[in-house]
């Protein structure tokens, strides 16, 4: 018996740590391909800069190409109730990442005309709404695989640890494209990437074909979305992503700070990014060993500190030094308070609807952090006019600490929500897991 024990172990332990690395590699490639945080993101405002954008326009860019990430909840439901070919994950990953693989790869090869900026932000938004389609149908598949043995936290750890080391990469190198002005170049690496994508999710995603009866069961399927969205804890834990994200400091107004106004090159920002990247990898990957260990209540008043602290403590931002002890720092306060929120939504996702739920408390992030974005911009060319550049960012990193500050007085109905519902995730048995692989 021991020895059947031990080697049901083994192999749990193996179909472990394959969901890790599938997931991670998804994730990682992700990291460099999302085209509002990633590997083209800063090569992008450079050349809106060298066009002679300012930093409304560029806030006001960078809120629309954040668009796609709104109608999450659509792939969503796309992904849940209308599978292609009878498969509800499976085939829309494929065609996104063939679409992120086409639609870069086509910007690479049919540059934007200089000073186009509309079409270049139209050009942007197909490779958006893939990565998008992706990252949604991709924590679907998670939380089909984890939910059920009690691994999403951990999952969603391996997951956001590959994508920060990806940042970590891309950072820098979207510095260097920047700096030597090959930002195109950016288009084409993502292309290819894209292509290892497509690559992977042909090869090594398995999924079991939708029966027929199952398919038929949409009409009670769409009701328990319903009721999940009407829930108290849905509503409470959507308000909350809401309002921490909601944070009018953006990296648009600090790229323009650090680059315009402490005078900092395009390559010293990149690498301040691969430092906030490497922050916040630390921060997932230490979120995977205590998420189970701590009470869930004290994990959301330490992600409302979290947000705080890494909003905040810009306000010691003077030089070269400051900004790269601050960008470690602030990378692992924000990652670590975002691990939280990620683990909250999977808590609260229903199996038979999990994509569109999911989706749903991440779109209204987004929505928060695209609006809060595009004023943030806005707020700070009006205020470097009136209080001069020092005072603006200042005046923008007390706004956001204190919209975050707000989420505590959301903390403790959430924690007896939680309680309330005893949402149990079990320590994970073998026969589980390898079910679930």
């Amino acid at each position: 018996m021991s020895g059947s024990a031990g080697t049901a172990t083994a192999s749990a332990g193996r179909q472990v740590a394959g969901l890790s690395a599938l997931f991670g590699a998804l994730y990682l490639i992700q990291g460099f391909a999302e085209p509002t945080e990633g590997l083209v993101a800063q090569p992008v405002r450079s050349l809106l800069k060298e066009w002679g954008y300012g930093p409304a326009h560029i806030g006001a860019f960078a809120a629309l190409l954040a668009l796609p990430w709104w109608f999450k909840p659509i792939y969503g439901l796309l992904s849940d109730f209308f599978p292609i070919a009878g498969y509800r994950r499976r085939s829309y990953l494929i065609g996104a990442s063939a679409l992120a693989m086409c639609s870069f790869l086509g910007v690479y090869l049919f540059p934007v005309p200089a000073g186009a900026g509309w079409l270049l932000l139209a050009a942007l938004l197909v490779p958006t709404v893939a990565v998008a389609c992706l990252d949604v149908v991709i924590d679907a598949l998670m939380i089909d695989r984890g939910q059920p043995i009690g691994l999403t936290g951990r999952l969603q750890s391996v997951q956001w640890t590959a994508m920060w080391g990806a940042t970590i990469v891309a950072g820098s190198l979207g510095g260097y494209l920047a700096e030597q002005q090959w930002q195109y170049s950016g288009f084409l690496i993502c292309g290819l990437l894209s292509v290892a994508a497509l690559a992977i999710v042909l090869c090594f995603v398995r999924e079991r074909p939708i029966a027929r009866a199952q398919i038929g069961a949409r009409p009670r399927a769409a009701a328990s979305l319903v009721e999940a969205a009407r829930s108290p804890g849905v509503l409470l834990a959507g308000t909350f992503l809401f309002l921490w994200n909601f944070n009018p400091f953006s990296t648009a107004v600090l790229y323009l700070h650090m680059t315009e106004q402490l005078g900092l090159s395009e390559q010293f920002y990149g690498h301040s990014v691969s430092l906030m990247a490497l922050g916040a990898l630390v921060a997932s990957g230490l979120y995977g060993f205590y998420c189970r260990r701590v009470a869930f209540g004290l994990l959301l008043h330490g992600s409302v500190a979290c947000g705080v602290l890494a909003t905040v403590a810009y306000l010691a931002l003077w030089d070269s030094r400051s900004a790269a002890i601050l960008s470690l720092a602030v990378g692992f306060f924000h990652m670590t308070g975002t691990m939280v929120q990620l683990d909250l939504a999977a808590r609260h996702c229903p199996l038979k609807s999990a994509a569109t739920v999911f989706a749903l408390l991440m779109a209204l992030s987004n929505v928060s952090t695209s609006l809060a974005t595009w004023l943030g911009g806005l707020f700070y060319e009006r205020w470097l006019e009136t209080l001069g550049p020092n005072m603006a960012f200042n005046w923008l990193v007390v706004a956001g600490s204190a919209i975050s500050g707000c989420c505590w007085l959301l903390a403790p109905a959430l924690a007896r929500d939680e309680r309330r519902q005893t949402i149990l995730l079990p320590t994970p048995q073998p026969e589980l897991v390898q079910q679930a692989a």
